[in-house]
């Protein structure tokens, strides 16, 4: 199969994109890739790093301080070099994973006459997406409330990220300098941190000490430096974790942002959670993530503007001595996980190509 891929901006978008290429690349070994992300965001260096055949283009999304009129000449270069792309490689399908990119490689795929399909990560689906809609082939999703955006086209598959997670070998809680002994809860606000969050957590730390578990804090690279050195022994902190989908099943409770791709790493290992949605992100998409969750009753939602040493600490307090609140969240959540996610989209991929 020769496959076209698509997805940028964020992790959130690029790791599932490469779990389908990886899933594609198990079933059928001697199938060929082409990535087409930016010229300048994380896919660009990500990607290369990967050994995967790499074109990168110039397109930038609409915001708030970004007009479609000085947005149109870019989409349309944009459009004809995907075109030009797309005809030398020319795939059995092109795939959409999400970011702003996909919306010239998508509709211009169309236009040629190639398959198409696109992926929807979020519960609340983005601008990209719904214009791509009437130009692709099938449109998966991986949240139940998705599909109501789309006609007749959407199938739920489940987000990639969640059967890696559900198979990711589980590593021991002593490899990571924590105590087996102890209940853990993590906290982790995305790769790159949140201001409004470190600056709440500096007066939460201290707090910390006083609880007979152990917290990680995950602070992202940007924000690392501004945290203590010194703190409690029952607190750890670092910038980052590269296998943190491998401590996942030994955390008891996780605070978290309610990106798609956490979301899904998170039902899959049925861990109760406390859903922190990002209220920077459009249409607010992680505030319907997180809410399709809690009315599961899957995970406790704490909103950025009430976050806070009460708050935060109450709700992790909740669930570590509820014990039957516990169990009915951890059961909820691996109800609402989908574990052969890869798999599911494998099998529609296979569907479009083939017939």
């Amino acid at each position: 199969m020769r496959v076209i891929i698509s997805a940028g901006g964020t992790g959130g978008h690029i790791y599932p994109a490469l779990s389908i290429l990886e899933k594609i690349k198990e079933k059928e070994p001697d199938s060929e890739f082409l990535y087409i992300g930016t010229t300048k965001r994380m896919e660009s260096e990500i990607v290369p790093k990967k050994g995967i055949n790499y074109q990168g283009v110039n397109v930038i999304g609409l915001n708030k301080n970004l007009t479609i009129i000085k947005a149109l000449p870019l989409f349309l270069l944009a459009i004809k070099k995907c075109k030009k792309i797309i005809k030398e490689f020319n795939p059995d399908v092109v795939i959409g994973v999400g970011g702003y990119i996909t919306a010239p490689v998508i509709y211009s795929a169309k236009k040629l006459g190639y398959k198409t399909i696109i992926h929807e990560q979020n519960s609340i689906s983005g601008k990209t997406n719904m214009f791509l809609e009437k130009y692709t082939d099938k449109i998966l999703v991986s949240l139940p409330g998705s599909i109501k955006n789309f006609k007749k086209k959407a199938i739920l598959t489940g987000n990639p990220r969640s059967q890696e997670a559900y198979y990711a070998k589980s590593l021991p809680k002593k490899e990571f300098g924590l105590d087996d002994k102890k209940k853990l809860v993590l906290i982790v606000m995305g790769s790159l941190g949140s201001t409004t969050i470190s600056n709440a957590l500096m007066e939460i730390i201290p707090k910390f000490s006083q609880k007979d578990y152990e917290v990680m804090i995950v602070t992202g690279k940007d924000y690392y430096e501004q945290y203590p050195k010194e703190v409690s022994e029952n607190v750890h902190i670092v910038p980052f974790l590269n296998n943190m989908v491998n401590l996942l099943k030994n955390v008891d409770v996780i605070v978290s942002r309610a990106g798609a791709s956490t979301i899904a790493e998170i039902l899959a290992v049925g861990l109760p959670s406390i859903l922190v949605p990002s209220p920077y992100v459009a249409n607010n998409h992680q505030y319907f993530n997180a809410k399709e969750l809690v009315d599961k009753s899957a995970a406790l939602m704490l909103e950025e503007k009430n976050f806070n040493s009460e708050n935060l600490l109450k709700k992790i307090d909740l669930l570590l001595e509820n014990s039957v609140l516990y169990k009915e969240m951890a059961h909820n959540a691996k109800r609402m996980g989908i574990i052969n996610s890869c798999d599911k989209i494998y099998e529609e991929v296979v569907k479009v190509v083939r017939g």
